[in-house]
């Protein structure tokens, strides 16, 4: 029999090969991981079929948010719920489409580490017309004493307390892209197996990109200097780093990746009407600040560090403005 030469990592070996530089790691973070990429695979199987079958449309209720929720948005979130309950790394959740957070109350999810907070499906207004959407999620180590039920204060920690975060995009191919303080590694379904691949190793957002990402439509709700910004952009040519691009899906882990992946901006400020944001920074801007930034990026909300705000409310917005480096520093001149 011939060997088989193969020479691409899983997502399950690739974290037991990240284990074994680490001796003391008890091997928690990287089952929590494992949960996540079978939940993501379960809610991959739905999206792909969401057009055949009755589970499209609206459940007939609304989120905390104000949002009508989808019926897929219920099945993505019972089933990272059921994943990270079922398994033994997992201490507590909160998501996008609770009101409150989940505390689970067996002994071995008390004596877990850590704690997850998750999007299970952004951008699901977009299910319907065929764009991708994508799950959000951000890892913290609890700061109540393990073996004690968590508690809220578990939940409301600074963006840079994570210990990972990550996203799946449900696109063209199906994509699982996580961040440790390590780096940040890309992996894709391969379908045949059924496993999520790596395919994207040690990722770095670019210093410069061509592409603004932002919601043209708002821009007379936008500050001065957010409109300034945006002008600059529109004016870029060849003898100052451009042209510009812009490229706005509506679909924030899509617009982000790609970002990630190219190099850009992805701008969604405060408006006249909502200077608050419409965001959410536990569920949505706090991961992809982490990953962003440890891939070379910044992730602002038009005054400081989105890793640095203390959240007070488990459903807290903010503005926010993510992506290459450079761009960034460009976009603070103007601010």
């Amino acid at each position: 029999m011939e060997n088989i030469s193969r020479k691409v990592l899983t997502l399950d070996e690739f974290t037991i090969q990240q284990l074994r530089n680490f001796p003391s790691a008890t091997g928690e973070l990287s089952g929590l991981l494992r949960d996540i990429g079978l939940a993501a695979k379960r809610v991959n199987v739905e999206v792909n079929k969401a057009g055949l079958v009755d589970i499209l449309g609206d459940a007939g209720s609304t989120n905390v948010q104000g949002e009508d929720v989808k019926k897929l948005d219920v099945f993505a979130n019972n089933q990272f719920m059921g994943a990270l309950r079922h398994g033994i790394s997992c201490a507590g959740i909160a998501s996008e489409e609770m009101d409150d957070y989940i505390a689970f109350n067996d002994e071995v999810s008390k004596n877990s580490k850590y704690v997850c907070l998750f999007d299970p499906l952004d951008g699901s207004g977009n299910i319907d017309v065929n764009v991708s959407i994508g799950t959000i999620f951000g890892v913290y180590r609890r700061a109540t004493t393990q073996g004690e039920i968590a508690s809220s204060q578990d939940f409301l920690q600074p963006g840079r307390k994570q210990v990972a975060a990550g996203y799946i995009v449900y696109g063209s191919s199906t994509m699982l892209v996580y961040a440790t303080r390590r780096g940040v590694n890309g992996f894709t379904l391969d379908p045949s197996i059924g496993e999520f691949c790596l395919s994207h190793p040690n990722i770095k957002c670019p210093e410069f990109g061509k592409i603004y990402s932002v919601n043209h439509g708002n821009f007379f709700r936008y500050s001065e200097g957010v409109r300034n910004y945006i002008d600059a952009c529109q004016k870029k040519d060849k003898s100052n780093g451009g042209p510009y691009t812009q490229r706005y899906i509506g679909s924030m882990v899509s617009d982000v990746h790609r970002n990630l992946i190219k190099g850009g901006i992805f701008m969604y400020p405060g408006t006249t009407d909502k200077p608050g944001g419409k965001l959410r920074l536990l569920y949505e801007c706090n991961p992809f600040a982490f990953i962003m930034e440890v891939a070379g990026g910044k992730a602002t909300d038009g005054k400081q560090r989105i890793l640095d705000i203390q959240p007070e409310t488990l459903h807290q917005r903010t503005p926010l403005f993510i992506g290459s480096k450079g761009m960034m520093e460009e976009l603070e001149s103007h601010l």
